[in-house]
């Protein structure tokens, strides 16, 4: 079982947790303005990295809030997590 770290509750076990994509990405500041192909590649194209990797994470069955987590996707370890809007330490 992963232990994933909530930056508000703590290491908790995998299974209160789900996954909810790639950290770090913004909306676009006007979406009205995008092209067809613009708008598809924010909503699907994802880096997919072997190794470290910014994910944002919600921890539905403890504090329900959202936070951000580097996972290397390799090994499936976490090794940090840190809260929306802070710096990653």
């Amino acid at each position: 079982m992963l232990l994933i770290p909530c930056p508000y509750c703590g290491p908790r076990p995998e299974l209160e947790f789900t996954y909810a994509g790639e950290a770090n990405i913004s909306r676009p500041a006007e979406p009205e303005s995008l092209s067809d192909e613009q708008w598809a590649a924010y909503l699907y194209q994802r880096t997919n990295p072997r190794g470290m990797h910014a994910e944002r994470w919600r921890h539905v069955h403890g504090c329900g809030r959202y936070f951000n987590a580097s996972r290397d996707t390799l090994s499936d370890q976490f090794q940090f997590s840190w809260k929306p809007g802070e710096s990653p330490p």
